[in-house]
């Protein structure tokens, strides 16, 4: 399938299936897939360990590790029609500041604003949205051993603020997917007519649903 944006970005809290939805939709519209790489931060188990410690070290680690990435995809191939990426630059200030002290704020927004300039923006963004009970068992099936040790409460405000921020966000069109009862990974209806809700999205904000037959 064919889609209609040449750059798309991928959404979501912590569970939310972003990347397993990226990787799918790259693979079927045999688009490039930039993927950010979670394991190369050498301090996410500690942060998980110990927040008030480690949260500035490891958000300015991915602060800058997604700046560079996001540069380089203005050097990427244009024999692509379309770029899928797995998370939003912008949507790194949402864990700054559930994560950092007043302090680190000033120094974290001084450094942001001055990358921001350089960064391309999305011909569209798809949020993936699910209620914390969702996320927080998805993140429990998938069994990652650093994310063994994120509490509940750590969940639902990081959900609550993801919300938020998209509820306001207005810089490029957005999706808005609820993804409760949606299995794009095993269900191959509910990926198409996914598919099918991108390509068709021309600009605002939209809401998609997955309303099952009775």
């Amino acid at each position: 399938m064919n889609l209609r944006h040449k750059y798309i970005t991928i959404e979501g809290a912590i569970g939310a299936g972003k990347t397993s939805f990226a990787q799918l939709l790259a693979e079927k519209s045999r688009s490039l897939l930039i993927l950010e790489n979670l394991d190369d931060n050498p301090f996410v188990q500690k942060f998980y360990e110990d927040r008030d410690k480690y949260a500035f070290q490891t958000q300015l680690f991915f602060l800058l590790s997604r700046y560079n990435q996001q540069r380089e995809l203005l050097q990427q191939d244009l024999f692509y029609d379309c770029v899928i990426c797995d998370y939003l630059f912008a949507k790194d200030r949402i864990f700054a500041y559930l994560n950092l002290n007043e302090d680190e704020l000033m120094l974290y927004e001084r450094i942001y604003e001055f990358l921001d300039d350089a960064i391309p923006r999305p011909d569209l963004v798809v949020y993936l949205q699910a209620s914390t009970d969702t996320l927080v068992e998805r993140i429990k099936n998938r069994g990652r051993k650093y994310e063994e040790n994120i509490s509940e409460d750590y969940i639902r405000d990081l959900n609550e603020r993801y919300n938020s921020f998209f509820f306001h966000y207005s810089h490029t069109p957005l999706l808005v997917v609820n993804t409760d009862n949606l299995d794009f990974v095993n269900n191959e209806r509910d990926l198409m007519e996914l598919m099918e809700e991108i390509r068709r999205m021309k600009g605002g904000k939209e809401y998609y649903i997955l309303h099952n037959d009775l």
